[in-house]
């Protein structure tokens, strides 16, 4: 995908070399002081190099062959007239300028490439010697200094405080830290803590309140499952999470600026804001036109449980989407006072990964999230990971009851979090995720996409091809081993037979050159694919504006697979932490999805010129049913049906 110099670079050659040439020579055959020949070289050259760039890289230009093509032979004609005049008047070639020219551009990208390449072959060296060949998923050298730092909590302010810092907001005033030129807001309280009697309640918001508090340490992650390979399980952990964190360029601007919104990732069991991959700084000083959130809400049996057949379970009739319910509150508190930061609450867009894309395809189909937000990203949203019914989280609540020998929800309430912490820990096969109830969620989503419940929300919908590794890194292996049986036990329950026949032919064929865990797991990820690209269309067939993105990236090393962390890292230039994650970022390839991001976010046409981007030519992403496909290779758009998966009857019936 690299390029160390394109043809536009070599063609802006040949007038600037005339510009340095001309006004280095002309001046001097003038008798003026070399110095002084220099200075004019200077000044006229760069200022004429600026002109030919921006003519070169115009619009106009770019978007049209026929157009680029005359622009070269009208620069090639304007070199020769001007080297014709050259010899005739003052007898000085302007070859020799062409070629010095054609050094620099050439030479000092090639030499920037060998030291980009050194620096990534050391950074490589470094993980591989980590990570060896990746069998045992994600490892974090997390040192007890890093814990210490990362669990410090805010306090109140009694005293004087950073005016340039604070921000007064309905709930608070909240005082930031500034970090170079971007001031981090961490931990802001976005609705009442849900504890004691409102353990298992909606979501309250808060009181309105001139207190000052502090904002500079990330608030408690979410109670969640202890995963293998996640690095938040060494973040303080409490059932009062609900908190958000707000990332805004220090450099203030008296418009109003567009609002990204990050939903985390983590099976609705784990996961947080606090994730290294998931931090907004580096993004937004590249982009300070943008304020970043990002938040937490409950998870596992905090925040998705049914305790409809319990005693006393009528009076908590939500718990089926608790989770949900904080995302919602969270975009209302956005929406009411992101404009104290410097943000826009009617240009609001979400984006998330995993458990957050598919969060985020759920409230677009809510009437109770409409108008919180007008644009989405959404990385591997398999939607079928909701529930269509409250079997499982019944099932939940009753092993819940067993396992904490309790019977009511009144002797539920009075146990504490850490006892309730572990009976999670034990019943993590049966922890659920959202369910669409037919109150806060459709029973069916495809449907409701289809009838246009989300037709006022632009979408881009990714896809990932090698996601399950990344689950496997995640969950360790005998973890990841029962919940693929699982998975393809459940397809039974609501695929046909004819399709069944042919999953289980491919099964028995792919066993004659992998394992069966292998083949089950290629079946699991052509699913969540198939289910991914049928959420798309049908939220095309809806009315909504949809772009569709393929990440087909090899992974740097094949047991940690390809997919939500590598995107994420991508996505918002967190290249530190995709090193943590066993990867090297491409910048090349994260400038062009931040610029792309950029633009969705802004309104603009997902167009990029040879000028807005390096190493790669012009895109034009196309909407749906093309995709942006993103490999090692090149970034084009087309279409992808027949990269999903391998089995015909499959495709057919999960597009019906």
């Amino acid at each position: 995908m690299k390029k160390l110099f394109t043809i536009d670079d070599l063609m802006i050659s040949f007038i600037t070399a005339l510009g340095y040439g001309l006004s280095f020579e002309i001046p001097k055959n003038l008798g003026l002081p070399a110095w002084l020949c220099v200075v004019i070289c200077l000044v006229i050259g760069v200022s004429l190099e600026g002109i030919v760039a921006k003519i070169l890289f115009s619009k106009l230009v770019q978007k049209n062959t026929l157009n680029k093509v005359i622009t070269f032979i009208t620069f090639i004609l304007i070199f020769l007239a001007g080297e014709y005049i050259s010899v005739w008047l003052i007898g000085v070639s302007m070859l020799e300028s062409l070629l010095g020219d054609y050094v620099y551009r050439i030479g000092i990208p090639v030499i920037g490439f060998m030291i980009s390449m050194l620096i990534r072959w050391y950074r490589i060296r470094k993980i591989r010697k980590l990570y060896g060949d990746g069998s045992k998923g994600y490892i974090f050298n997390v040192t007890k200094e890093d814990i210490e730092e990362v669990n410090q909590q805010n306090k109140p302010i009694f005293g004087e405080y950073d005016t340039d810092c604070a921000v007064k907001t309905r709930t608070g005033i909240y005082v930031g830290e500034k970090h170079k030129s971007i001031i981090f807001y961490l931990g802001i309280p976005y609705a009442k803590p849900p504890v004691g009697e409102l353990r298992w309640k909606a979501p309250e918001p808060l009181p309105s309140s001139n207190a000052v508090f502090e904002a500079k340490n990330f608030g408690a992650s979410a109670i969640q499952l202890e995963q293998k390979g996640s690095i938040v399980k060494h973040h303080r952990q409490s059932e009062d999470c609900l908190s958000l964190n707000i990332c805004v360029a220090s450099k203030k601007s008296e418009l109003k600026k567009p609002v990204l919104v990050l939903f985390h990732h983590g099976s609705f069991t784990h996961g947080g804001s606090v994730d290294p991959l998931l931090y907004g700084d580096n993004f937004v000083e590249k982009h300070n036109d943008i304020v970043f959130v990002s938040f937490n809400y409950r998870l596992g049996i905090f925040g998705f449980i049914d305790f409809s057949e319990v005693p006393g379970g009528e009076d908590y009739p939500d718990t089926l989407n608790l989770g949900l319910l904080d995302q919602i509150m969270a975009l209302k508190w956005i929406k009411e006072n992101i404009a104290a930061f410097g943000g826009d609450p009617n240009r609001i867009t979400v984006i998330g990964f995993e458990a957050g894309a598919i969060s985020i395809c759920m409230l677009a189909a809510s009437a109770q999230a409409k108008n919180l937000f007008k644009k989405a990203f959404a990385f591997n949203c398999n939607i079928t990971a909701a529930y269509n019914t409250t079997d499982g989280p019944r099932a939940l609540a009753r092993d819940l009851l067993k396992e904490t020998q309790t019977k009511t929800m009144a002797e539920l309430l009075q146990l504490k979090t850490e006892t309730l912490k572990n009976a999670a820990q034990k019943l993590w096969r049966n922890l659920c995720g959202p369910t669409c109830d037919g109150i806060l969620i459709p029973t069916d989503v495809y449907s409701a996409y289809h009838d246009g419940a989300a037709s006022g929300i632009e979408f881009i919908i990714g896809i990932p091809s090698n996601e399950t590794q990344v689950f496997h890194s995640i969950l360790g292996d005998q973890k990841y081993r029962d919940l693929v049986s699982v998975a393809i036990d459940d397809m039974k329950n609501y695929i046909d037979d004819s399709v069944l026949n042919a999953i289980q032919e491919y099964i028995n064929t792919q066993k004659a050159s992998s394992t069966e865990l292998e083949a089950k797991s290629k079946i699991l990820e052509q699913l969540i694919a198939l289910s991914i690209y049928r959420c798309a269309a049908k939220l095309s067939e809806g009315g909504s504006k949809v772009y569709l993105m393929y990440w087909n990236e090899k992974p740097l090393i094949e047991n940690l697979g390809s997919g939500t962390v590598d995107v994420v890292a991508t996505l918002l230039g967190n290249s530190t932490a995709s090193q943590i994650y066993g990867n090297v970022m491409n910048t090349n390839l994260s400038d062009t999805l931040q610029s792309l991001l950029e633009k969705f976010i802004n309104g603009n046409a997902l167009q990029l010129y040879n000028n807005e981007i390096k190493g790669i030519n012009a895109i034009t992403w196309n909407t749906f049913p093309q995709a942006l496909i993103i490999s090692d290779e090149k970034i084009q758009c087309d279409t992808i049906e027949d990269k999903l998966t391998t089995i015909k009857s499959f495709l057919e019936f999960a597009l019906q």
